[in-house]
């Protein structure tokens, strides 16, 4: 799946490296260097997804995440952070900043490759196109939009399909690893803290309508899209 890619990194030998072997995978390159820079194209043209490196002149790629996710017109667009920094709070970090997935530097480029494939395979709605309504809390595939009591439910694509997922399989405990296959798709790069994170982003933007309380967490097990009180 050939995509615009945006690669946001001030490393000139990493930067050409990984240009490159997108390239070589059919993917097209827009290159920046700095926060600013990174902005320039964005404005442009939305880019299918953006690569984005942790540490940057001046803001920080968890700044850049941020700006895109908390603006209409870009917080739809898929971000991989790339991060030299291992620890399981920086990786939280990097998630809760609005990045879908992260790599933890040096990576090889297969791995980049199965990221940004998986990562761009699951923009698409998993189930069936049919609208889904439990409560008051309607989800239409279709349109991508989510109400709940006719009020706007914002939500960010991994969050949407794991809401469409809990609505259409309601009742039924599911486990981080059963998540990860049904939502994120059959690829091992994703790590089980992931659904925990995105979780709570769900839960968050469904607390103004009352819908937060439809997921529960069964302890030791998983969790639960449950309509019974």
């Amino acid at each position: 799946m050939a995509a615009n890619i945006l690669l946001v990194e001030d490393e000139p030998a990493i930067q050409e490296l990984i240009a490159f072997n997108l390239t070589q995978a059919g993917h097209h390159v827009l290159r920046a260097s700095t926060a600013e820079a990174a902005l320039t194209p964005v404005k442009n043209a939305l880019p299918d997804l953006v690569l984005l490196d942790w540490m940057l002149p001046g803001a920080s790629g968890v700044d850049i995440a941020k700006r895109l996710r908390n603006d209409e017109r870009t917080k739809h667009i898929p971000i991989i952070m790339l991060t030299a920094r291992s620890d399981e709070q920086d990786k939280v970090t990097g998630l809760e900043s609005g990045a879908d997935d992260y790599i933890t530097k040096p990576f090889s480029p297969r791995e980049l490759l199965a990221r940004i494939k998986a990562v761009l395979r699951r923009r698409a709605p998993q189930m069936t196109d049919d609208a889904v309504e439990v409560r008051g809390l309607r989800l239409d595939p279709i349109t991508h939009r989510v109400t709940g009591h006719d009020g706007t439910v914002e939500l960010g694509p991994t969050e949407f399909r794991l809401l469409h997922f809990f609505m259409t399989h309601p009742e039924r405990v599911h486990s981080r690893a059963q998540l990860l296959d049904q939502v994120w798709g059959d690829h091992v790069f994703v790590e089980e803290r992931t659904v925990d994170v995105h979780i709570r982003r769900l839960r968050s933007a469904l607390e103004p309508t009352g819908h937060d309380e439809l997921i529960q967490t069964v302890r030791g097990t998983g969790y639960r899209f449950s309509i019974q009180q």
